[in-house]
């Protein structure tokens, strides 16, 4: 029976994003747009899951379940079953097959990889960072992270600020545009907190021309031209002057070894990224 609308119940004792990202993988294969994902996180009294369940309908619910907790498990298994709830337990298999091979009963315990791994945590909230304070969107996040980047467009603001932030390193970027005056925020960061980024005017000739096709522009616009990227440099190095900050070329310097400088100089002058503040 086609169904006009799909309701998905993400069931976990933890966080439950392994189950809906397994959700959104399957109905991205379908053409199919009448659908809602809630997601039960934390499931860890027995009333929780009987309240979630007054909500689910057989003909349009599907429950994806991933629950370790023994007692949890079997009630849900059990109400499912008595109210005839499609359902898929993502963990069973997995588990069993586990248990066979390695002559162990699992601990039972649920969120057990989030206590082991607390990097996991900051890891997100620094990822979450980036993406908030990204190409000066906000400059009020310049003065809480422990890191800020300046530079022109196409200095590798945006994937240094991503690298890092998988460091767990909180990271800001600002564009330098000589029309634009930068952010008052910026001159409040204390210098050892902003990295300077700049490049070989040749090279970054190149750079922008690829950035116009892929943008579908015309080959001869400003934003290519040799005048243009000299006076966004030297306009960049002033302010950099000015500011006192570390400055390092990415001309030649795939992402990875540019970040590993940054914490070089960091280490160098004393900052330990991610503890001092203001």
């Amino acid at each position: 029976m086609k169904v006009q609308e799909l309701k998905f119940f993400i069931v976990s004792d933890s966080v439950g994003e392994t189950a809906e990202l397994v959700a959104r993988a399957a109905l991205s294969q379908f053409d199919f747009k009448n659908y809602e994902i809630r997601r039960y996180s934390f499931m860890s009294e027995p009333e929780q899951l009987l309240e979630m369940l007054t909500d689910a309908q057989p003909e349009s619910t599907i429950i994806l379940f991933t629950m370790v907790v023994p007692a949890m498990r079997e009630l849900l298994m059990r109400e499912i079953k008595e109210r005839k709830l499609p359902a898929i337990d993502l963990m069973a298999g997995l588990m069993d097959v586990l248990e066979d091979r390695l002559c162990m009963k699992p601990k039972g315990e649920a969120g057990l990889i989030r206590k082991l791994d607390e990097q996991y945590f900051r890891r997100i909230e620094a990822i979450e960072f980036a993406v908030k304070y990204d190409d000066g969107k906000d400059p009020r996040g310049l003065k809480k992270a422990d890191i800020v980047l300046i530079g022109i467009s196409r200095t590798s603001k945006t994937p240094l600020s991503m690298y890092l932030a998988h460091r767990n390193i909180k990271v800001a970027n600002v564009p330098l545009v000589p029309e634009v005056s930068p952010p008052k925020e910026l001159f409040e960061v204390k210098p050892q907190k902003i990295i300077g980024l700049t490049t070989d005017p040749y090279k970054l000739i190149e750079i922008r021309k690829e950035r116009i096709k892929a943008l579908g522009l015309q080959d001869n616009a400003n934003y290519a031209s040799i005048q243009r990227i000299i006076e966004e440099l030297e306009y960049a190095d002033a302010l950099m002057r000015k500011l006192g900050c570390p400055v390092i070329d990415v001309s030649a310097r795939a992402v990875e070894e540019s970040a590993s400088i940054i914490l070089e100089i960091c280490r160098e002058i004393g900052y330990e990224v991610g503890l001092l503040k203001g």
